[in-house]
């Protein structure tokens, strides 16, 4: 009998447009940068029809589940968030579709009531109680978030966080850590594939102060602690692949390319990733492949495999 696969898509960045007008007492801070910004260039850059034809394309090889890896907005309105709410419900059932935040959702402080009301859908996890060694998950603590899809663990996690002007970092924090750590471990013992969904790179990179993870480095301790399968991101807005150390080897570490963007080199084109899934945690096998924007079109179609071995 042949194993069974698990089909997951994952596509970031979608930075839905066109922005709504914004009230002027919404343009206060941040906010001012940000829409000049979306005004002058992210307009240009971020096309919806290929977003449209990329989401097209995705739906036709029925994945299993779809996770979704932030910048949904551009500057956290609230009027962007019903936009990208009415977007996330044509991707399928809420329980279908996994989301976690970008620093663009997450853009200024008063932006995060409304992002943790308006998508609760898309991060509801299986968390109940009993659950795990420390008891139930207090409700107001969103992230990270586990579901479970037949062999895979999904963990979401958010690392988007206000930021001053001119800086798209992000941060998880010490308890969202622990808490990712003790699930990572959890799913480990039941053998699921653990795939973490994250929109920053956890990856130490000196040169990446100002748009990077800003505790990469505890993330990848934590990594080598407990291990994990997967772990899928945006935010460079291209198709790139690293490693961690893991606890049992080398970790994937998948970057995706905006599923937005129309002009550009080729690993930056709109886009997405679909992983296959196969056998349990201990001996799991993934088969990643990339689709998008074919080279000197504007036509969605197969980009080749995704190697996963370490380099």
């Amino acid at each position: 009998m042949a194993p069974v696969t698990f089909l997951l898509a994952h596509l970031s960045d979608p930075h839905i447009g066109p922005m709504p007008r914004p009230r002027r007492r919404e343009l206060l801070g941040k906010r001012v940068t940000g829409y000049l910004n979306w005004t002058r260039a992210r307009a240009y850059v971020h096309d919806m029809g290929a977003l449209k034809q990329v989401v097209a394309d995705l739906a036709a090889h029925r994945p299993d589940h779809i996770a979704m890896t932030g910048d949904i907005s551009n500057i956290g309105l609230p009027a962007e968030f019903q936009l990208a709410h009415a977007w996330l419900e044509t991707l399928g059932p809420a329980e279908d579709v996994s989301f976690v935040p970008g620093n663009h959702d997450a853009y200024v402080r008063g932006s995060m009531p409304d992002l943790a009301r308006v998508f609760a859908p898309w991060t509801k996890g299986d968390w109940t109680k009993g659950d795990w060694t420390k008891g139930e998950k207090p409700a107001a603590e969103t992230y990270p978030y586990l579901r479970v899809r037949g062999p895979v663990a999904l963990i979401g996690l958010s690392s988007g966080v206000p930021t001053p002007f001119f800086i798209a970092s992000g941060r998880l924090g010490p308890s969202q850590l622990a808490a990712c750590e003790q699930i990572l471990v959890e799913t480990g013992k039941r053998g699921l594939v653990r795939v973490v969904m994250i929109h920053h790179p956890p990856l130490t990179r000196p040169s990446n102060v100002a748009r990077g993870l800003a505790d990469a480095r505890d993330f990848e301790n934590m990594l080598q602690r407990c291990g994990a399968e997967l772990v899928i991101h945006g935010h460079e807005h291209r198709l790139s692949v690293s490693h961690l150390k893991g606890a049992r080897g080398p970790v994937p570490v998948i970057g995706v390319p905006s599923a937005s963007i129309k002009r550009g080199l080729a690993q930056h084109r709109a886009g997405y990733n679909l992983y296959e899934i196969s056998g349990n945690g201990c001996e799991c096998r993934i088969e990643a492949r990339a689709r998008g924007l074919l080279p000197g079109t504007s036509v969605v179609g197969d980009l080749g495999p995704i190697d996963l071995r370490p380099r």
